[in-house]
């Protein structure tokens, strides 16, 4: 099973129970940045194996991590901030996963657009995202 946790934008409390409770549970971390992410797993006394997932080292690592998913591994994948896949490393494994029949859940959580969104003012019965400013 993989779980994708969203992360706080900013306030380390903007995380839900369910995450951290999750956090604790699985066999290993894959952190976009591992200091960043020490920073939130320090801060809730979560202590297990963390290591490097990011768009440098995704192609190289996706077959080893997917043979452990596969193989009854549970694994949470973290970002700086907010939900990973949205501009943030994710794509490649979920997809790995769903091809080969590994369950994936994305939990809600902290995310940039949405408050950004609601915050404007402007109607947002409709509207479409195209990705982070850069």
């Amino acid at each position: 099973m993989l779980y994708l946790i969203p992360t706080p934008i900013g306030n380390l409390a903007d995380i839900t129970f369910r995450a951290i409770d999750i956090l604790k549970s699985v066999d290993l971390i894959l952190a976009e940045d591992t200091r960043t992410s020490s920073v939130l797993l320090n801060h809730y006394q979560v202590q297990k194996p963390i290591t490097p997932y990011h768009q440098h080292n995704e192609h190289k690592i996706l077959s080893h991590l997917t043979g452990q998913l596969a193989a009854g591994k549970t694994m949470a994948l973290l970002t700086d901030a907010g939900t990973p896949g949205i501009s943030d490393p994710a794509f490649l494994l979920v997809r790995e996963c769903i091809k080969n029949n590994i369950k994936v859940e994305c939990l809600p959580g902290a995310t940039a657009f949405v408050p950004a969104l609601v915050n404007s003012g402007l109607p947002i019965n409709s509207f479409c995202f195209e990705g982070f400013l850069t």
